[in-house]
């Protein structure tokens, strides 16, 4: 649990170890591929209360955060939500955040820890950014971790079981219907009040869904090809690599930090890199690790992201790779053996040939 939250351990949870970024949640609660199943064929619910929530009360809220960042958000309607990025001046990512706005606030959760170049190049963390940018709005942004914790119900019976515990399901993608927050995918967020998150917990798993720690969590992602920041991205990473355009980044709105990199790129160029979809040898004694180089032959083409046991597909990664290697291309991973998924290559990107496809796979 965040240090600033209630101290909760949840039934049957095994922590993750010292070098792993989800301090104070379940790693795994004893089957990982178990779990990670139970979330693709059923439903499973996941502790995420160890990411930080910034509240965001006020009358300007949203005129205010237009202007911090990158999403276009003064209009945001009431029980709705978006992905949204700081950025520095250079158009870098700071900090990546989802939004939840309703009862006259907008809540942004993100990763615990997280960071935002001030005015001066100096490294703050994320609120005392924004408090510095207050200047005369009428906004009073707060560290609201100790109020809200987050659980993340996923599955193809989520809606199913949110109706069964007495929530309603909302219909659109980012949608927010009291406690619910609708995502991408069979993926929905409960933003609960901190005191209740073991009672909630008891009432989802009573009604079926089961628990599943940040190793099942997370190997899902890396299939989803949904980026970390922090772990997918390091100091030079743009929202195009990571495709987080326009998900969390608007390349129409101006005035915002970083917004002439985001709209260069979008019209005229395509970005250095890419982030994709990385198969490794199985048979290997050891995994890479973040930030580990990807190589081809004796050249550095890329840096390795997450790393992940899929109960599918096996050792998996997500990868920033240069945009000149090309998908056929022999690659070894922090020492591994890996090799691209031709499914994760950017639809702009030309199309794969029969032939390569089969080398890929053989």
């Amino acid at each position: 649990m965040h240090q600033r939250g209630e101290q909760v351990t949840l039934p049957g949870a095994v922590p993750p170890q010292e070098d792993n970024p989800d301090q104070g949640v379940a790693w795994h609660y004893g089957d990982p591929f178990g779990e990670q199943r139970a979330a693709a064929r059923t439903v499973a619910v996941v502790d995420r209360s160890n990411r930080e929530v910034i509240a965001v009360p006020g009358d300007d809220r949203l005129s205010w955060l237009h202007l911090m960042i990158s999403q276009h958000v003064s209009d945001l309607p009431d029980n709705t939500g978006t992905e949204a990025l700081v950025l520095d001046s250079q158009g870098r990512v700071n900090a990546h955040m989802v939004l939840a706005h309703r009862d006259g606030t907008v809540w942004m959760d993100t990763e615990p820890g997280a960071k935002a170049t001030g005015a001066r190049g100096d490294e703050q963390t994320l609120l005392d950014y924004l408090e510095a940018m207050k200047f005369w709005s009428k906004v009073e942004p707060r560290d609201a971790t100790a109020e809200i914790a987050m659980l993340s119900l996923i599955g193809p019976d989520a809606g199913q079981t949110l109706e069964s515990v007495g929530l309603n399901v909302p219909t659109d993608t980012y949608g927010v219907d009291g406690l619910v927050r609708r995502m991408p995918g069979n993926t929905f967020d409960l933003l609960v009040p901190r005191e209740e998150l073991t009672a909630w917990w008891s009432k989802l798993t009573e009604a079926g869904a089961r628990p599943m720690g940040s190793w099942g969590y997370e190997a899902l992602r890396v299939e989803a090809l949904r980026p970390r920041l922090g772990v997918d991205t390091d100091e030079k990473t743009i929202p195009h690599e990571v495709n987080w355009v326009p998900s969390a980044a608007h390349v129409a709105k101006g005035c915002y930090r970083g917004q002439e990199t985001v709209s260069k790129v979008h019209n005229i160029g395509r970005p250095p890199r890419r982030m994709l979809l990385l198969h490794l040898d199985g048979s290997a004694d050891s995994l890479p690790e973040t930030g580990d180089p990807v190589n081809a032959g004796e050249r550095t083409v890329g840096r390795v992201g997450t790393v992940a046991q899929h109960h599918e597909l096996g050792p998996i990664a997500l990868a920033l790779i240069k945009r000149s290697i090309g998908p056929e291309t022999e690659l070894a991973a922090g020492g591994v053996a890996a090799s691209i998924d031709p499914d994760s290559i950017p639809a702009d990107t030309p199309g794969l040939g029969r032939e390569a496809v089969k080398r890929l796979h053989s």
